[in-house]
């Protein structure tokens, strides 16, 4: 591996922390993530159990795109 296609490694691979970092930082902004419908929450006495179904296939349809267009256009 040369030091041209290791730095474009490394570029990448900050791109894509920037991205994720992003995400994480405006998650309270952004209102229906986590509260689709289908996204699962049980709540009784001194217990609650929230599966976001929903969400996490949204996020990897997302995410899948993403992926395709980058490598696509590679």
């Amino acid at each position: 591996m040369d030091m041209q296609q290791f730095g474009k490694i490394l570029i990448s691979l900050g791109f894509f922390l920037v991205v994720i970092g992003a995400v994480f930082y405006f998650a309270k902004s952004i209102p229906f993530l986590g509260r689709l419908p289908g996204d699962i929450r049980i709540e009784k006495p001194n217990f609650v159990f929230y599966f976001p179904l929903t969400t996490s296939i949204l996020i990897s349809i997302i995410l899948s795109l993403v992926l395709y267009l980058i490598s696509r256009f590679r």
